[in-house]
């Protein structure tokens, strides 16, 4: 299950940017959820600060709402502030523990690990598609 973020400055204007342009735009989280690829739980979750969107959350919706980069320039921002709250309260369900120690499992039955996985996955395909071909006798050949 997700930590809640412990309130800061960077999270609170990256949530209410969001629910602005999104409000602004007209869209509801499901409608902006499907736009982005992400689920409505995370959209959901990312608005209210129980969790933490990640970088390509960010860029997918100042793509989607036209905020002009408003949210990833904001992202830098986040991220040290996760990465604070992280420190302060260990490694999050899932997440592989620091060397030496084994990772934790999640619960198949619990709906938000689920969600998170599904989400995991998402952004894991789309770092794979975004990756370039690489060059080499493989690639040259396929184009043959």
């Amino acid at each position: 299950m997700d930590r809640t973020p412990a309130p800061s400055a960077a999270s609170h204007q990256f949530r209410a940017e969001l629910r602005r342009w999104r409000t602004r735009r007209g869209l509801t989280q499901r409608a902006l959820a499907e736009r982005v690829r992400f689920s409505r739980e995370t959209v959901a979750a990312v608005e209210s600060g129980r969790r933490f969107g990640s970088q390509e959350f960010a860029v997918r919706c100042d793509e989607v709402l036209a905020t002009g980069g408003r949210l990833a320039e904001l992202w830098p921002l986040v991220a040290a502030e996760q990465l604070a709250a992280d420190g302060r309260r260990g490694p999050r369900p899932g997440e592989p523990e620091p060397l030496g120690r084994p990772a934790a499992r999640r619960d198949p039955r619990d709906p938000q690990a689920v969600v998170a996985a599904i989400d995991e996955l998402r952004e894991l395909i789309g770092q794979v598609l975004a990756q370039p071909e690489p060059e080499g006798p493989s690639s040259a050949a396929g184009r043959r």
